[in-house]
C-alpha cells in the first residue's frame, strides 16, 4: 500500500512538472511573438535590432531572475551545490515558468522605446527591473510576502482579506506582469522623447512607415497561441487545471478582435492588437468569469487600446511605438479592476473577489512601476545616456549596433 501511495505521489509530481514545462515552453515561444511584433512595427533600418533585443533581454533576464529575482520573490535560491538541489525538480521548472513571465517586462518595454534607445543601457535597465523591481511586487501578490509556510495570507494579501473580504486576485498576471511592464515603459518613453521627425514643428504628426504588417500579424499569432500556456498553466498543478480558463481566454481574445475591428474602422494593426488586449485583460479573472463576461472584458480592453493609442501618440505626443502603455499598462490595469466587477455572481462569475482589493492591488502596481522605472531610467540617462545620437538614429540601429541589415541587398 505504501509503495502504491508513493507511486501515485511520484506520478502526480511528474504530471505537475510536465504541466509547467509545457506552459513554460508555450510562454517562451511568445517571446518570438514579441520579436516579430516589434520587427513588423518599426522601420526597415531597425528590424535586426528589434529581433535581437528580445533574445538578449530573455538571456539577461534568465541570469538575473535565477540569481536575484526568483529568490526575492519566492525565498528559494539555487546557489548551492548540485547535490543539495537535486530534490528541487519542481522548483526548477517553477522557476522556468515564472521566468517566462518576468522576461516579458523588458520585452514589453522594448516595444515602447523602439528605434531610439541604446542597446547596452536598455539591457542594463531590463536586468535591474527584472532582478529587483518586478520581483518585489510579484512577491507581494504571489510569493513569499503573500503567503506563509502554511499557505495563510500575510502582508498585503492578509490586509486586503481582513478589510475587504478577499485577497487581490490576479490568476495569470494581468497586473503582476502586463500592467507592471506597461507602466514601467511609460517613464522610459517620456525620458527618451519621440523619434526624430515623429512630430513636425508645425504640429503635424508624421509616424514613420512600419516595416511589415505580415511580421506584425505573425507576432500577434505567436502571442495568441502561446497565451493559452500563459493562462492555463498558471494553475501550477494538474489537479487545478480549468477548462474555464481556456474558454475564457478564447472568448476574451475574440471579443478584443471584434471590438478592435469595429472601433478602429477595420485597421489591421488595431485588430491584431485587439486580440492581445483581450488576452491581457482576461488574465486576472480567467478562472472566475462567465465566458460571455470574459468577452466583454476583452472587448473593453481593445477599445481602451484603440482610444489610448491615439491619445498617447497624438495628444500627449510621447511616441509609444507599439502602444505598450495602452496595451499592457492600461489593458493590464483594466484586467485587474475588471476581475472585481465581472467575476461576481451577478455577472455569472464564481465570486470570491473584492472590487476594493482589486483597485488597491492594481494601484500599488502602478505606483511601484512608475517609481521604479523613473529611478532606473533617470539615473542611467544621467550616468551613461540611454538614447542614440541623432546621426545614429537616422542611420538606424541595425547598422549602428549590429553592423548588419535585415535586407542587405537593399539600400536604405
Amino acid at each position: 500500500m505504501d509503495q502504491m501511495q508513493k507511486a501515485i505521489e511520484q506520478l502526480t509530481q511528474s504530471g505537475n512538472i510536465m504541466l509547467l514545462v509545457w506552459g513554460a515552453v508555450l510562454v517562451f515561444s511568445m517571446h518570438a511573438g514579441f520579436a516579430f511584433l516589434e520587427a513588423g512595427s518599426v522601420q526597415r533600418k531597425n528590424v535586426v535590432n528589434a529581433l535581437t533585443k528580445i533574445v538578449m533581454d530573455w538571456s539577461v533576464s534568465t541570469f538575473v531572475y535565477f540569481i536575484i529575482g526568483f529568490p526575492i520573490a519566492y525565498g528559494i535560491t539555487f546557489i548551492k551545490p548540485v547535490s543539495e538541489v537535486m530534490n528541487y525538480d519542481f522548483n526548477f521548472v517553477h522557476f522556468f515558468f515564472l521566468l517566462t513571465f518576468a522576461a516579458c517586462i523588458p520585452a514589453i518595454i522594448s516595444g515602447g522605446i523602439a528605434e531610439r534607445a541604446k542597446f547596452g543601457p536598455q539591457m542594463l535597465a531590463g536586468a535591474i527591473l527584472v532582478g529587483l523591481v518586478y520581483p518585489c511586487y510579484e512577491s507581494l501578490i504571489w510569493g513569499q510576502w503573500a503567503v506563509d509556510g502554511t499557505g495563510a495570507a500575510i502582508g498585503l494579501q492578509a490586509f486586503l482579506q481582513n478589510n475587504f473580504g478577499a485577497q487581490f486576485h490576479d490568476y495569470a498576471g494581468s497586473v503582476v506582469v502586463h500592467a507592471m511592464g506597461g507602466w514601467i515603459a511609460l517613464p522610459a518613453i517620456m525620458i527618451l522623447g519621440p523619434r526624430l521627425g515623429r512630430y513636425r514643428h508645425n504640429g503635424q504628426s508624421d509616424p514613420p512607415p512600419i516595416h511589415s504588417i505580415p511580421y506584425l500579424a505573425l507576432g500577434s499569432w505567436l502571442l495568441m497561441v502561446g497565451w493559452f500556456g500563459f493562462n492555463v498553466a498558471s494553475a501550477g498543478k494538474l489537479s487545478a487545471i480549468s477548462g474555464l480558463v481556456a474558454i475564457n481566454s478564447l472568448m476574451a481574445m475574440v471579443g478584443g478582435v471584434i471590438a478592435g475591428c469595429v472601433f478602429s474602422k477595420n485597421d489591421a494593426v488595431a485588430i491584431y492588437n485587439g486580440a492581445l488586449a483581450g488576452l491581457i485583460a482576461v488574465c486576472s479573472g480567467s478562472d472566475k468569469y462567465h465566458p460571455l463576461a470574459a468577452a466583454v472584458v476583452g472587448a473593453i480592453a481593445a477599445i481602451i487600446f484603440v482610444k489610448a493609442f491615439y491619445f498617447i501618440n497624438e495628444k500627449w505626443r510621447l511616441d509609444d511605438v507599439l502602444g505598450v502603455w495602452p496595451l499592457h499598462g492600461l489593458g493590464g490595469a483594466w484586467g485587474g479592476i475588471a476581475a472585481g466587477i465581472f467575476a461576481i455572481p451577478a455577472f455569472g462569475g464564481l465570486g470570491g473577489v473584492s472590487f476594493m482589493s482589486q483597485l488597491i492591488g492594481t494601484t500599488l502596481c502602478v505606483v511601484i512601476a512608475l517609481v521604479g522605472s523613473f529611478v532606473v531610467y533617470y539615473v542611467l540617462n544621467k550616468v551613461m545616456g540611454i538614447r542614440l545620437s541623432p546621426t545614429e538614429e537616422m542611420t538606424g540601429s541595425d547598422l549602428v549596433v549590429h553592423s548588419s541589415k535585415a535586407y542587405p541587398e537593399e539600400l536604405f
